[in-house]
């Protein structure tokens, strides 16, 4: 990995912001992806990520914490956050703006046991593909404390296959609709391409009553997008 991400978000850091990340899709054309937006305050957050930092309770795994943005507003509110990321130059901002627990790890080599799990900025996406789903799911359950939470978010991006018509183009002999190959490039330089896994509400339901877990839908966001809690039932 070359950690196109990480200088981006070091840049930034260090004051020497002189242009944005430009992501691409499989079937989406390049967007911009503005740095000052991974740094962003609670006011500045989407509904669905400031419900879910409402929500968050106990000590708490930010996974793909970033820059620390979320971490950093809980860490404040008095919560015991650890952040995660694969990203060296994340773990290295996420520090140096004083997040006190931060590790390179990526989520299923993750051990320690957490009251809550956030996983947002489509969440999902770190599953990769639909065939990973309950494993990455099952591995969570393992990281729960009792009554613990795993707020996860994501879109249902049926709508991107749309033509004017409202009928939908999609290869029905291709994998799930959600899987994408996700590209981002800083200041000409290109990551790898990323499998990237945007997975319907219902879809992640199904995933986690396979592996014993309960999901309800906390709310939907303004565009395609929801906030779902996931936890372990009682016995």
């Amino acid at each position: 990995m070359k950690d196109v991400f990480g200088k981006a978000l070091r840049d930034y850091h260090n004051n020497n912001y002189t242009e944005d990340i430009i992501t691409s899709t499989s079937i989406s054309e390049e967007d911009t992806l503005p740095l000052p937006y991974l740094f962003r305050t609670y006011k500045d957050m989407p509904k669905l990520e400031q419900k879910a930092l409402d929500l968050a309770k106990g000590s708490v795994l930010d996974v793909g914490c970033g820059s620390g943005s979320h971490a950093l507003y809980l860490q404040k509110k008095g919560l015991t956050v650890k952040g995660i990321d694969i990203s060296e130059g994340a773990i290295f901002v996420a520090k140096a703006r004083g997040l006190e627990h931060v590790e390179m790890v990526s989520i299923l080599a993750e051990t320690e046991t957490f009251d809550t799990i956030l996983i947002l900025m489509n969440g999902t996406g770190i599953f990769q593909t639909l065939n990973q789903v309950s494993q990455h799911l099952k591995h969570l359950k393992s990281l729960l404390n009792p009554n613990g939470q795993i707020l996860i978010d994501s879109s249902d991006i049926q709508y991107m296959y749309e033509d004017d018509d409202g009928g939908i183009w999609m290869d029905t002999n291709a994998d799930y609709y959600g899987e994408l190959d996700y590209y981002i490039s800083y200041k000409g330089e290109s990551e790898d391409p990323m499998k990237w896994l945007y997975l319907d509400f219902d879809r992640l339901k199904l995933a986690c009553e396979t592996v014993g877990l309960e999901c309800e839908k906390v709310m939907d966001g303004e565009h395609f997008d929801y906030l779902a809690r996931i936890v372990a039932p009682h016995h």
